[in-house]
């Protein structure tokens, strides 16, 4: 069979390293047709590294949606550009996967889930953590009914200090928040794959700035107060419909001894399991009572950590890929990405208002 024609937008830190190095552990499946990026000779060299023989390089996304040759785009750009570029490359007849967030508004993430369903076209939002093994592991448990009914969740995204000071992280402005929306995000997707219920009735966050102006310490270096737009922490409370909870907490800089990234705690009928991150990356925990007596088994279910990144990259493309060529759903549909993106937009809400979001 023909191979997928792929243009990528933004070939930043997470375009290059995860989606350019997933497409290149995929040669068998695509080739990259148009590398897109407002800095040319980033795009040039993105070429030279990953490009097909008949690749080219832009600084206008709309030179690859013009572009009837591709079949497949990756949207890698600033949040607050996804919803226009994913709705104009569906619109062009493209397959879409774009970066997390989806959006940085639920009307922008809606009008993303309602344009896919318009043009027939796939859409999927980059969660890559949900195929880490430790993710898996837990997921089987989880469908097994080892955990029985979940009824409190919480969702780990927290830094003792790791402010991404390169890019345009702490810029509210082309970003639309900070550690709430960059990787609390992830923490809560998965919180909400495993329950297998986006019916939310509440939200309830508060969101701070206390440690903006205490750059010390930061192992990517120090930043300047002044151009620091996002919150530093965010919490979240969420009420599903069934009367189940979860608690979200993403940092970039809290004084925590124990930092948890893209991780979770599942409290069940039956039992309960954890997600944390070691030296030796990700390890997942299975709890629960068996012959009247507690029990707790981790087994060799883990995945490693910021090295891994390429790996989850390579992983993700491929089930991506082969979804749009069996016309079969991709790990991650964009309804459940939207109701993520909802319920931040919401903890960013209530924390303005003082009052709960009622859904």
């Amino acid at each position: 069979m023909s191979k997928f024609r792929v243009g990528i937008i933004g070939v930043g830190f997470i375009g290059t390293l995860k989606h350019l190095e997933g497409l290149a552990g995929n040669a068998d499946l695509c080739d990259v047709v148009a590398i897109c990026d407002l800095d040319l000779s980033r795009a040039e060299k993105a070429r030279e590294l990953f490009g097909s023989a008949d690749s080219y390089v832009t600084t206008d996304y709309r030179d690859v949606l013009a572009d009837d040759s591709i079949d497949v785009v990756y949207v890698c750009t600033w949040n607050v550009s996804h919803c226009e570029i994913t709705c104009a490359a569906l619109e062009a007849g493209k397959h879409v996967m774009c970066e997390k967030p989806m959006a940085i508004t639920g009307e922008e993430a809606r009008k993303m889930v309602e344009t896919a369903k318009r043009t027939g076209k796939k859409l999927t939002i980059g969660y890559q953590n949900r195929l880490r093994e430790d993710a898996q592991f837990v997921r089987g448990a989880v469908d097994a009914g080892e955990l029985g009914e979940i009824y409190v969740a919480k969702a780990h995204a927290l830094r003792r200090r790791g402010v991404p000071t390169w890019g345009v992280f702490t810029d509210k402005e082309k970003q639309g928040g900070g550690p709430l929306i960059d990787i609390g995000t992830h923490a809560l997707d998965l919180a909400l794959w495993y329950m297998g219920n986006y019916d939310v009735d509440s939200v309830t966050g508060s969101v701070y700035t206390k440690l903006r102006d205490k750059p010390q310490g930061n192992p990517g270096g120090g930043w300047d107060p002044a151009t620091f737009s996002v919150e530093d922490s965010a919490f979240g409370y969420i009420r599903l419909k069934n009367g189940a909870a979860i608690f979200l907490e993403a940092a970039w800089a809290l004084n925590v001894k124990d930092p948890r990234e893209a991780a979770v705690t599942l409290i069940g009928t039956e039992g309960g399991a954890e997600i944390e991150r070691g030296e030796d990356g990700y390890q997942a925990t299975l709890n629960k009572v068996l012959a009247d007596r507690m029990i707790t088994s981790s087994p060799t279910a883990s995945s490693p950590g910021s090295e891994g990144f390429t790996a989850l990259g390579t992983a993700e493309t491929r089930q991506w890929l082969e979804a749009i060529r069996n016309d079969t759903d991709p790990i991650v549909l964009p309804e459940q990405a939207c109701v993520v993106t909802e319920i931040l937009e919401a903890i960013y809400a209530s924390a303005a208002s003082g009052e709960p979001v009622r859904f």
